[in-house]
């Protein structure tokens, strides 16, 4: 009835097993029928066909099968089944599947019992059945099934396969498994490794780096899956320092180059004043004279310590030095040069040097200074000094048996103004009056002219007097009873004026009985001699002789009132706002064209007012339009109008192409003549003229608040100080309350507030200051606090690179120390105008940079 089969059953591992285990069975009821295949190889084939009979459970046994480590193994079935329609006289018990069965049962114990302990793996059905035999075609339709097993636990395991009544011969058992062979990948190798026993299991194998390598970052991981594939690599080797990779193995480093990182790819020749004298080398060596930072990367040339400075030369300033010097020559090929100062004091009779004393103040510091200036403060009067300078860089410490090198300064102190008063006493005090003492100061200086003491009442500083006197002692008097009053003491030599002391605090005595008469007794001021200089201050104004044309939007009941009148108002229609060009304290600034009925259209700016505004905010937003319309000059930026009527809220101005003139400079770097610059300083003096001759007091003129149209033409602008300065990063407080721009502002206007054209004169200085330093921080990284106690102690900024001796002149006159001896704006204007007529008065420089 069957044709004759053949079966070849083994079990192997896919990718490479080296050992192929044959599969011997045992027959229950099944037959085991020897035969050949075309090629006349013998094979066997296992059939059972009973289906004449009833009750059939016949089995086909395997050996004990190794699973070799495996916890899930594979079992493809090749096998022809007969279909029970074609067999004859339509037997009814006749089957068309049969049972594959498992069980764990150990090689030793008894085959006889081990049916009852088969656990059943799946019913097998044939998709190809066959009806009759083509002997001449040879033809078998045969099935193939795979079904897996496990997760194994044991050695080993039998299979069997239960026919319970089909006609049925199994051509080819075949059982293996799958693993993930050896791998060698990125510097690493993996060994054979077995997959879990669960279909979605990934195995994490960990490689080992090979062939000179190393791990970068972590181990290099592999996972293995269920069908034998290597999966999501994590990390990597790479060669170690000395060795690069080239075509998968890691090859020495040659003579002259080194590797020392791991995430370098290859190496790489030695930088500069370095060698590598042997192969496989991590680093290289530097030069006899050069030297290399354990912090400076791997690639970078050897440096050496810079040398001496250059062109160093000194101002003398009563009893401080201003220092400047060039940088070195030679840097040493590093970025990181840094400065340190020595002072020596001579000793009288020539007996030699010594260090001077902690006394002495060093601005910024003494040493690791970035910048080439210092000011030395502190000093004695009329003593000689010797300074050296020295240049250091990051190897300097290294260098160590090199000889320094130092440029040497000498020079001797001036007659200096006398150190601040340090006590001041109360004697007797009486209802209007208290009588002072205080010591001379310790430092004198010279002999003592005189002595000013300044007094207030306390919380009303806005308001004081000053009066003089020979004498370290005096009374006060016309004061009010039971008042608390300040007093600051100064002397004053030939050399001018110290500092004023510290505040001290008397109260006078109360009245023993209150009338109208003391009362305005009260209010009378302190008798004078005709030396005695009184000054009355109210919220930092003062009041100019001679008619004011500028009115103060505040003395205003009704703030709108102001806008009207010095405002022209702007039908919101003749306004087209195109983009928005940057954002203002109140809202956007945007700018646009500008189409007034009869006139041409001009480009304008336009502050807007953002949405959800107080009352409030509508006043200080229009505030300053209230000061701008009340100005008409070409060097002042011009109000065209107010929208008050429509929303938004907007303020209309002409339109500057170029912007602030702070970041117009630092973007053009070096780009204008001489002449140009001046010509920029000319408008803006020509603009700060025009306001002192207003009697306005600016408080804020600094580069940030000019504005640069595209001829160059420069216009103050920003008139909203006493608001602004409260979000301005450059302000900062003071100890008299309140916000000012500290680097812009003269020192009796950060003492006690005291602004007036002359202190717009100080700021107007450090705005040169700016435009000759194309837009340099003024006072660089000194701290706010730093720039008001070196002011006070007379260090003044050094002239900027290139910049002419008459302009840096003109600086310094600036920022005179009296406010009388500064020069006014129609001085400035008419000095500029003979500089611009006469270039030549400009060649000489206060020091070149070869710019």
């Amino acid at each position: 009835v069957f044709y004759t089969l053949y079966i070849l059953v083994i079990l192997y591992c896919e990718q490479g097993l080296s050992t192929n285990i044959l599969v011997f069975f045992f027959l229950f009821q099944w037959e085991e029928i020897g035969e050949v295949d075309e090629n006349y190889a013998p094979i066997h084939t296992y059939q059972v066909c009973r289906v004449m009979e009833q009750n059939q459970n016949n089995w086909l046994h395997t050996n004990w099968i190794l699973t070799e480590g495996a916890q899930r193994v594979f079992i493809e079935l090749k096998f022809t089944l007969r279909d029970c329609n074609s067999l004859p006289g339509g037997v009814g018990t006749c089957k068309e599947t049969f049972n594959i069965d498992g069980t764990g049962m150990t090689e030793e114990e008894d085959r006889a019992m081990k049916e009852s302990r088969y656990i059943k793996i799946d019913t097998i059905a044939a998709d190809e059945s066959f009806t009759e035999l083509d002997l001449g075609d040879r033809v078998m339709k045969l099935n193939t099934e795979v079904r897996d097993l496990g997760p194994l636990t044991r050695k080993g395991f039998y299979l069997a396969f239960q026919d319970l009544g089909a006609c049925i011969a199994l051509v080819s058992v075949r059982v293996f498994y799958k693993r993930c062979p050896f791998l060698v990948k990125s510097l690493a190798e993996f060994p054979d490794t077995i997959p879990g026993s669960e279909a979605s299991q990934l195995v994490e194998v960990v490689g080992r780096c090979v062939n000179n390598s190393l791990p970068l970052y972590e181990p290099p991981r592999m996972h293995c899956s269920t069908e034998g594939e290597w999966l999501v690599p994590i990390g990597k080797c790479v060669c170690q320092p000395g060795f690069e990779e080239i075509n998968g193995s890691c090859q020495v480093c040659k003579v002259g180059f080194y590797r020392s990182l791991l995430e370098s790819l290859a190496c790489s020749k030695c930088p500069p004043h370095s060698v590598a004298r042997q192969m496989g080398a991590t680093a290289c060596s530097c030069e006899d004279g050069y030297f290399k930072l354990d912090s400076d990367p791997s690639n970078m040339a050897c440096t050496r310590p810079p040398s001496a400075p250059r062109n160093a030369i000194s101002n003398v300033n009563e009893t401080s030095v201003f220092l400047e010097w060039s940088i070195p020559m030679d840097t040493g090929g590093r970025k990181d040069v840094r400065y340190n100062v020595i002072c020596r004091q001579v000793l009288p009779d020539g007996r030699g040097l010594e260090e001077c004393g902690p006394n002495v103040r060093f601005l910024p510091r003494r040493t690791g200074l970035s910048n080439t200036s210092v000011m030395v403060a502190d000093l004695q009067s009329h003593t000689n000094y010797s300074f050296l300078l020295e240049a250091v860089n990051g190897v300097s410490d290294l260098a160590k048996g090199h000889a320094k090198q130092y440029v040497s300064l000498n020079v001797t102190t001036n007659q200096a103004a006398p150190s601040p008063v340090s006590v001041v006493r109360k004697g007797h005090t009486g209802k209007s009056s208290i009588a002072l003492s205080w010591a001379e100061p310790d430092r004198p200086n010279g002999i003592i002219l005189e002595y000013e003491i300044k007094y207030f009442e306390k919380e009303q500083d806005s308001s004081y007097t000053i009066i003089k006197s020979k004498d370290t002692e005096m009374v006060v008097e016309g004061l009010k009873p039971s008042s608390a009053y300040i007093f600051q003491v100064r002397a004053r030599t030939s050399a001018g004026y110290g500092a004023f002391s510290r505040r001290f605090e008397f109260q006078t005595s109360p009245y023993c009985e209150y009338t109208k008469e003391k009362e305005r007794c009260g209010y009378s001021k302190a008798k004078q001699d005709p030396e005695e200089e009184k000054m009355h201050f109210h919220n930092g104004h003062i009041k100019f002789p001679g008619v004011r044309t500028y009115i103060d939007p505040l003395t205003y009941e009704d703030p709108n009132q102001a806008v009207h009148e010095f405002a022209q108002e702007i039908d919101v229609s003749y306004i087209s706002i195109e983009r928005i060009i940057g954002a203002g304290e109140f809202g956007e600034v945007c700018s646009g064209p500008l189409r007034l009925p009869g006139k041409r259209e001009i480009q304008v700016a336009i502050k807007t007012l953002k949405a959800g505004y107080t009352e409030q905010q509508r006043r200080d937003f229009l505030w300053e339009a209230s000061i701008m319309g009340q100005f008409n000059h070409p060097n002042i930026i011009r109000l065209e109008g107010v929208v008050t009527k429509s929303k938004p809220v907007m303020i209309i101005t002409e339109y500057m192409e170029n912007g602030s003139l702070d970041t117009f400079l630092k973007k053009n770097d070096g780009q204008f003549t001489v002449i140009q610059l001046v010509g920029m300083l000319r408008g803006i003096a020509s603009g700060m003229r025009y306001l002192s001759d207003m009697g306005y007091v600016h408080r804020d003129l600094a580069a940030r608040n000019i504005l640069v149209n595209s001829n160059l033409v420069c216009k103050v602008s920003d008139f909203g100080l006493s608001r602004v300065l409260e979000d301005d990063p450059e302000a900062a407080y003071t100890t008299r309350g309140g916000k000012i721009p500290i680097r812009w502002t003269a020192p009796e206007a950060i003492a006690y507030r005291k602004f007036t054209s002359a202190s717009d004169v100080w700021s107007y200085g450090i705005v040169m200051w700016e435009v000759m330093s194309y837009g340099e921080r003024p006072y660089w990284e000194m701290s706010n606090q730093d720039v008001i106690k070196a002011v006070e102690e007379s260090y003044r900024l050094p002239g900027p690179m290139d910049c002419p001796e008459a302009l840096y002149h003109l600086m310094m006159d600036c920022w005179q120390r009296e406010r009388s001896n500064r020069p006014k704006f129609d001085e400035i204007v008419c000095l500029l105008d003979k500089f611009i007529r006469n270039p030549s008065s400009l060649k000489k420089l206060v020091n070149s940079s070869h710019r």
